[in-house]
């Protein structure tokens, strides 16, 4: 297998096949280690307990890149689901990030944590809405000839007429 590194003035790039397989951002100090958390997700889904004391989540929490929401959101989820199984769905949500980007991630947990809900397929969704836009309100269709099917709602106030027929001891209210 041939990989091809491509060094630019502020990222490296890893090629394979005409494919850019990975790209870092550049370190220009001796001895630093650079991580980035999205590297590790699909590592990460194997052993979900390694994500609370990663070097990489550290290192996002130190840049800024891990807002205070996606911590709320992972302990309502952990809550939800148990500490495995919620930072497992955490993982996932990160995963989207991947996808729909980072900032549009946000904006759907904050969503979700606004509704209470802690459910990545509720992100998804979020997501995939935002992503397709807007939708425009339902238009108004005349029914025209169906209009004779309507009837008026049933309502309950002509059964007290029915209890005029009996006596006020059998009556049960």
């Amino acid at each position: 297998m041939e990989v091809q590194a491509k060094v630019h003035s502020a990222y490296v790039e890893i090629w394979h096949q005409g494919q850019c397989v990975a790209r870092h951002e550049r370190c220009f100090q001796r001895q630093q280690k650079v991580l980035n958390l999205e590297h590790y997700l699909d590592a990460l889904t194997k052993k979900p307990g390694a994500l609370a004391g990663s070097t990489p989540l550290e290192q996002w929490r130190a840049q800024g890149r891990w807002p205070a929401s996606f911590d709320r959101f992972w302990e309502g989820l952990k809550q939800r689901r148990g500490k495995q199984s919620g930072t497992r769905a955490m993982i996932e949500a990160l995963q989207l990030g991947r996808q729909y980007g980072y900032p549009a991630l946000k904006v759907a947990l904050e969503k979700a944590l606004d509704l209470s809900c802690f459910d990545v397929e509720a992100l998804r969704l979020l997501l995939t809405a935002e992503a397709s836009g807007k939708r425009e309100a339902g238009e108004a269709v005349e029914i025209g000839a169906l209009r004779s099917y309507d009837r008026p709602q049933p309502t309950t106030k002509n059964y007290d007429q029915l209890l005029e027929n009996y006596p006020a001891s059998e009556v049960i209210q």
